[in-house]
């Protein structure tokens, strides 16, 4: 009677790690997807630098109120619940975009993204933790890199080559969605019942008490990687054709991809060292190419932009890995959906509020001006973390 239930379980794990990392990149591509269609909506629908970032914003704003709330919901009803709710809500954004003919309708779908994608990465994130512990860190790193750069070039090609440009990606991406609701019900359920759901619904962050000093020595390597990949989603398109003249969806497209294609390759590359020397390297890493970039971008060169823009990507990549092995094992079995919501909180506000500020800026100093000064303020703060790291691990060892 054992045998048959021995050679079950590991399958049904499996399976459940594969269907938790394969939708954790449909909802990244989802997220990503509308990069390259941005330029189009400005120019068909009359949308300006400001209302592209309010767009932008909106999404993460309502991801972030998810994660403060009923992101964290599948810690005590269970993980299959949430995910479905998640691929529901996301069906009805990409549906949402398909029929979009305004910037109203823009920001309802981006929303219901919004929420999607925040109830997903926590309770996805932490499906992967239940079914691989050891390899959680960088599974949960990498699956966002790849959705992210998968989506953004399926979009670029997309609209450079193929018919109906606002609306083949999402009808792709929908019927994507609608699979995955399907094989949800062959998954394993990781997390029991318990009680303490409603209280969960409250707006809160839970920080494990262990992983709050770890989590404030990252804050400024997590503000430069997260800003700047909140400027290349929301503003970067549009800064290539205002830097280079080159009006090509897919430059536009390529670029914000080189860096979400190096940031997922660095989790492969640093998951190696220690995550005390990767958080340095990627400080390192994130603040020479940032700066590689802004003189691309003063010099009006889109290989110094995609050149730059890779050695950043990797600094980026690298942080948002290290980060997670630093936290993720701070934290107990009950705690990590908290966690990943509060790290989420966090990252997101440094992904949305400095791209808004961006936004504003640029009709009054110029998208160029403004991008310079944004970088070189991001390249500060990787450098910061840099030396803060340094200070603290050899304080460390002082000690010890």
């Amino acid at each position: 009677m054992s045998m048959p239930a021995t050679s079950v379980q590991p399958q049904s794990l499996a399976f459940t790690l594969v269907y938790a990392t394969g939708t954790t990149i449909t909802f990244s591509a989802v997220s990503s997807a509308p990069t390259p269609i941005y330029r189009l909506y400005q120019e068909g629908l009359g949308l300006t630098p400001l209302e592209i970032t309010l767009i932008f914003a909106i999404y993460t704003l309502t991801m972030i109120a998810t994660f403060l709330t009923i992101a964290r919901l599948s810690d005590f009803v269970g993980r299959k619940p949430m995910i479905f709710a998640a691929l529901a809500l996301n069906a009805l954004a990409l549906a949402l975009f398909l029929a979009a003919g305004s910037a109203q309708v823009l920001m309802a779908a981006r929303a219901a993204q919004g929420v999607a994608t925040g109830i997903a990465l926590a309770t996805l994130g932490a499906t992967i933790a239940d079914t691989a512990p050891k390899a959680a860190a960088t599974l949960n790193s990498v699956t966002a890199f790849i959705g992210l750069t998968a989506g953004s070039l399926l979009a670029g090609a997309l609209v450079a080559y193929a018919p109906w440009p606002t609306q083949l990606t999402y009808a792709l991406l929908l019927a994507v969605t609608i699979v995955e609701m399907g094989a949800l019900v062959f998954i394993r359920e990781t997390a029991p019942r318990k009680i303490g759901g409603w209280g969960a619904l409250r707006p809160n962050l839970t920080v494990p008490p262990a992983a709050i000093g770890a989590m404030m020595r990252l804050f400024p390597l997590t503000l430069s990687a997260w800003a700047l990949g909140g400027f290349y989603l929301s503003l970067m398109p549009s800064l290539v054709i205002a830097a280079t003249g080159v009006r090509s969806p897919l430059l536009g497209a390529a670029v914000v991809s080189a860096l979400m294609l190096t940031g997922g390759l660095s989790v492969f590359a640093f998951r190696s060292l220690a995550a005390a020397r990767a958080v340095r390297a990627s400080a390192l890493l994130l603040a020479i190419g940032i700066i590689m970039t802004v003189f691309a971008i003063r010099a009006g060169s889109a290989v110094g932009m995609v050149s730059g823009t890779v050695i950043a990507g990797f600094g980026f990549g690298g942080s948002y890995g290290a980060a997670l092995r630093t936290l993720l094992p701070l934290a107990a079995n009950h705690e990590r959906a908290g966690l990943l919501s509060a790290y989420f909180v966090v990252s997101y506000l440094a992904f949305a509020l400095p791209a808004v500020v961006a936004g504003l800026a640029a009709p009054h100093f110029g998208l160029v001006a403004t991008s310079l000064v944004y970088g070189s303020v991001l390249a500060l703060c990787a450098l910061a973390t840099l030396v803060i790291e340094t200070f603290f691990t050899r304080a460390a060892a002082a000690l010890s």
